[in-house]
């Protein structure tokens, strides 16, 4: 049986050099020449065309090429009952903290000041606060946020975390649902969503919450640009609520040439390079659960439908 990649106008190549690497006599077929779609058993993609799952008869398996699956369950015609999977780089918590630690240093160190200060040939010190005064929220405490969350307060900031349901962490204050992320927002001064996609996360990043935020506080974007609603941000900046912001996930990738985030002084833009799973670095879990799928044995990374993650 075939494994079929649709990754709708990207190039497949890596992906099935990468699988054949380690097995190569799988059968791999990339969309839209996949013939003989009742071969096909098992289904990695990206971004899909909707409905077209639909096509393949004794499909058993559908997996993400990344982390994120939102693309595969805003599908409303997803077969049922079918297995999804994601792929979790190695790499991919220790990757996200490098990249967060990048952006919190660079707002506490005052660098955005300090380029804008070059630019005017001007020559000013800046007060630095302690670490332990600098309050760090992270939205999303998964094994990613967890992880960040961890090594962010071993480095020496004080470090809180918001969940949609309850998490316990050593050294960490944890706050979770809707109740309490009023309470987690008042004293965060830099706030970095790591929080999956769902229908109750679209949008989390709006004027609301940035209106209970300390003024001149720091917003940093590392999970999907469909959490932020854009125009509330550029709002929150121009009044000063928000210092300044750290966006790598945007709405539509890459950023439109004509979006004002390019111009806005008060927002570094990267181009979703936080972390970049590499087919070589997922090609194993991939032919792992494809095998699973052969054995009749539960498949790896498994999503919750409900949870939407």
């Amino acid at each position: 049986m075939a494994i079929s990649i649709i990754r709708n106008n990207l190039d497949s190549t890596a992906w099935v050099l990468a699988l054949k690497k380690i097995d190569p006599q799988l059968d791999i077929r990339v969309w839209p020449d996949d013939n003989n779609k009742a071969e096909v058993e098992f289904v990695l993609t990206w971004d899909h065309p909707p409905g077209i799952l639909r096509e393949y008869p004794n499909l058993k398996c559908i997996s993400s090429t990344a982390a994120g699956v939102d693309h595969i369950l805003n599908d409303k015609e997803v077969p049922k009952n079918i297995p999804i999977t994601r792929v979790i780089a190695p790499n991919l918590p220790q990757s996200m903290y490098e990249y967060v630690l990048t952006a919190v240093m660079y707002y506490f160190r005052n660098f955005d000041s300090y380029q804008a200060q070059k630019n005017n040939q001007q020559w000013l010190r800046l007060p630095v606060i302690s670490m332990s005064k600098l309050n760090i929220g992270i939205m999303g405490l998964g094994s990613v946020g967890k992880e960040v969350a961890m090594k962010l307060s071993n480095t020496g900031f004080n470090v809180a975390g918001w969940s949609r349901s309850k998490k316990s962490m050593n050294s960490i204050t944890s706050f979770y649902g809707d109740d309490q992320l009023n309470q987690f927002l008042k004293n965060t001064n830099i706030l970095v969503c790591i929080l999956p996609l769902t229908r109750r996360t679209l949008g989390i990043l709006n004027n609301k919450v940035f209106s209970k935020l300390p003024k001149n506080s720091y917003v940093i974007n590392v999970a999907r640009g469909q959490h932020l609603v854009e125009q509330d941000i550029l709002d929150a900046l121009n009044k000063k609520q928000l210092a300044g912001a750290c966006l790598d996930v945007f709405t539509h990738e890459p950023l439109p040439k004509d979006h004002l985030f390019w111009q806005h002084p008060n927002i570094i833009i990267t181009p979703h390079v936080a972390c970049i799973p590499t087919p070589e670095l997922v090609a194993h879990q991939i032919i792992e659960n494809y095998n699973r799928i052969q054995r009749g044995e539960a498949v790896l990374n498994q999503i919750d439908p409900r949870k939407e993650y």
